[in-house]
């Protein structure tokens, strides 16, 4: 099979919008998650609509045996990987650094950062051996500036830009392209891990602003990753028309 797409974190939001993308413009997918229902469902539903095969793998990018076991294993068919997205990826609470909690920042750094190092680990070698790829790693505007009560996240999303960068340099030779995509405020699932529930407090991260969906940044990856082969967009930020920083909105009541 040709022109194979792998996105973790693929059961909602940013990854499930970008499986829906690529499967209606005939890419077969490997779609990765947590949650097995929720990824069965999506292949049945893909494979009816577009006729492109599916293939869902149940696991935690946190975990690195379960990652090097189920992409290490991958079926000869299935390694012709040719787009990696690195979307698994959270936030766990909002607190001041003294107040925060432990386990929140080891989710955080486990899942945003260790997460795709697994994963890109393993399937480099296969770009590699089939010598092109273009990998799409999902930071953030978090990652561009610090604001109040993101210490951790922030910092896990710098990490990501450090990374991509690296990944940039270090695969030159081999002609691989990385993009680093950085949403601002986007609404999906996003506020509501973040705050652990609470909808109410969910809700209001979106108040006053028309926020970006899963679709706008499954739209603006594609674009990237359909560029003729010599071009790469190293480095894209992308924000809501009312949003100019981490902290700089123009709300409406």
């Amino acid at each position: 099979m040709d022109n194979i797409v792998l996105i973790t974190g693929a059961t909602s939001g940013i990854g499930e919008a970008c499986a829906k993308k690529y499967a209606a413009a005939g890419h077969s997918l490997i779609v990765t998650g947590r949650r097995a229902e929720r990824l069965e469902e999506l292949k049945l539903t893909l494979e009816e609509a577009h006729g492109i095969q599916v293939l869902p793998l149940v696991f935690d990018v946190q975990d690195r045996a379960a990652v090097e076991q189920q992409l290490g294993n991958l079926p000869v068919e299935w390694r012709n990987i040719s787009i990696l997205i690195n979307n698994a990826g959270l936030a766990a609470g909002r607190d001041l650094f003294e107040e925060a909690d432990l386990q929140d920042w080891e989710t955080m750094l486990n899942t945003n950062v260790h997460g795709l190092l697994y994963v890109s680990k393993v399937v480099i070698p296969f770009m590699i051996a089939n010598k092109k790829g273009h990998i799409v790693n999902m930071g953030s505007i978090a990652g561009k500036e610090v604001y109040e009560r993101g210490n951790v996240y922030c910092a896990s999303k710098f990490a990501v830009d450090a990374i991509s960068k690296a990944m940039r340099i270090d695969l030159l030779r081999h002609q691989i392209r990385v993009t680093s995509i950085n949403p601002g405020a986007v609404e999906t699932e996003f506020a509501l891990v973040r705050f652990k529930g609470d909808e109410a407090k969910a809700a209001a991260t979106y108040d006053g602003i028309t926020p970006l969906s899963g679709e706008d940044i499954a739209d603006t990856i594609f674009y990237c990753t359909q560029l003729p082969a010599h071009v790469c967009i190293n480095d894209l930020v992308i924000t809501c028309t009312r949003q100019a920083g981490t902290y700089y909105f123009n709300k409406q009541p």
